[in-house]
Formats: C-alpha cells, sequence, structure tokens
C-alpha cells in the first residue's frame, strides 16, 4: 500500500508543479498587462516538462499556436496594444503568416519582444510587428522555407548547375515547388516590410531574407538590423525575463550551465572566500 501511494503522490508531483507555473505565468503576465496598458502574448517554445509522466517535448510554431494567437487577437479591442514575447525557433510557415498576418492588421501599436532568439517562422512574426524590441544579444533569422529536410534555395541550386536531362522527375517536381515556395514567402515578407520603409528597400530585403542567401540558422544581429532599417529598439525589461524564467527547461537532469543568479562585485566574492 505504501508503495502506490508513494507512486501516486510520484506522479502528481509533476502536474502540481505544471500547475503552480501556470499560475506565476498568468500573474506575471497580467502585471505587464496593468503596466503597459496592452494585451501581453506569449509564443515561447521551449524542451518543458509536460504531463504528469514528465516527458520533454521540442515544440515550434504549429497551427495551434496560430490558432490561439488569432483567437487573442480578436478578444483585444482595436484601441489596445499588444505585446507578443517571441522566443522560438521556428515552424509550420503556414501557421506563422496567419499570425504575421493578424499582427500586421492589428490598429494598435504592436510591439515584439525577443529575449533570446526568434528563428524563420519566428522572424516572419517580428517582422510583422511596429516595434521589435530585443536583448542586445538576440538574433533573428533567414526565412527561407523548408521542402522537407531540403533548403529549397539549394534544391533551385541543383538544377543550375547539372544538365536538365540528369536530373530526376522526382527532383524536378521538388525544384517546381521550391521555386513556388520561395516566390510565396518573399512576396509575403514584401508586404509586411512595406509598412516600415519604401517598396524597393522592403523587397530588396524581403529577397534577401528568403532567397537562401544565408544558411538557415544564420544569425542576424541587432546591428544587422538596424542596418536593415527595421524598427528596432536593443534592451528588454527586466519583466520579460523574469517571465522567461517561468519556462524551465526539464528538471530531470543536470544543468548545463550553472552560476549564482545575484548581481555581485569581485570586493563581495574575495570576502566570501576569507
Amino acid at each position: 500500500m505504501w508503495f502506490w501511494l508513494i507512486f501516486f503522490i510520484w506522479t502528481l508531483v509533476p502536474v502540481w508543479r505544471q500547475y503552480w507555473i501556470n499560475l506565476q505565468r498568468i500573474r506575471a503576465i497580467r502585471q505587464m498587462e496593468r503596466r503597459r496598458k496592452s494585451r501581453v502574448i506569449t509564443l515561447i517554445h521551449r524542451q518543458e516538462t509536460i504531463s504528469f509522466l514528465g516527458i520533454p517535448l521540442r515544440n515550434y510554431i504549429s497551427i495551434e499556436d496560430s490558432e490561439q494567437i488569432l483567437r487573442a487577437i480578436r478578444l483585444t479591442p482595436e484601441s489596445m496594444p499588444l505585446d507578443l514575447i517571441l522566443h522560438t525557433p521556428g515552424g509550420l510557415v503556414l501557421a506563422s503568416e496567419q499570425i504575421a498576418y493578424a499582427l500586421s492588421h492589428h490598429a494598435a501599436k504592436v510591439t515584439v519582444s525577443v529575449p533570446h532568439y526568434a528563428m524563420s517562422g519566428g522572424t516572419m512574426i517580428a517582422l510583422s510587428a511596429d516595434e521589435i524590441v530585443i536583448d542586445e544579444n538576440a538574433v533573428l533569422g533567414p526565412v527561407d522555407p523548408p521542402l522537407g529536410q531540403y533548403p529549397v534555395a539549394s534544391l533551385v541550386e541543383v538544377v543550375a548547375q547539372k544538365p536538365i536531362d540528369q536530373v530526376k522527375d522526382k527532383t524536378l517536381i521538388l525544384v517546381d515547388m521550391a521555386r513556388k515556395a520561395l516566390n510565396q514567402v518573399e512576396v509575403f515578407l514584401t508586404e509586411l516590410l512595406k509598412n516600415k520603409m519604401n517598396a524597393d528597400n522592403a523587397k530588396e530585403l524581403a529577397h534577401a531574407l528568403s532567397s537562401g542567401l544565408w544558411t538557415h540558422d544564420y544569425p542576424i544581429t541587432v546591428e544587422k538590423l538596424k542596418g536593415f532599417g527595421l524598427p528596432v529598439q536593443v534592451g528588454l525589461p527586466r519583466e520579460v525575463y523574469s517571465l522567461m524564467e517561468l519556462y524551465p527547461q526539464p528538471s530531470q537532469r543536470w544543468p548545463s550551465v550553472q552560476y549564482i543568479p545575484t548581481r555581485t562585485t569581485v570586493a563581495e566574492i574575495l570576502m566570501d572566500d576569507q
């Protein structure tokens, strides 16, 4: 009997822990909304412990994410600003475009905060904002769409380097789809960027981000973003970082990074050693 009681408690601990963290998140979001007088939405993808078995799952931008964010936007008055906290490796192009489209059409100011990174589809979402508030060391990334396991730009390059009679029909089909995907993303990005710069610059930047000029994991730093002429503000409020801490990594492993999370001086460290 004691065995089953201990087992039952052990299985419930992750559930209660997740419930408590969720309450803390809601409290933190509510405090941000009161201070900023805005609707705060989070799109944070981390490897987080979920379910009573504590199974870690990798997250990415999905259709479910777009459904939830679009619902949040619908529930927000047109006169109320939106604040999106964004931390993601990317995800489905369709879902990313839906979110970006909805944000770009919100009447009040839309601010996207990037504490660490927003790659691929996350970059597309960030570009839809009226203002991108970003940590000085955070990065965005290229928006070239993949096709299965292949970068679409590399597929197009295949037929450019080989005689057509040496390319398989399946590859030609993939290349045709790749060209369409590149064009679709570039057109979409161009429309997003037209509100932030003149048409020629918007088209040029959209092409650079979507054409495969860089590898898909290439980090676009704050300096590069400013050079593109994007509305970027460097420096996030502490409350954004505090909110990120409520999205922890799995606890069933030793941490790969450890430190004492307090501000201190060299003199204080030397005093502790005495």
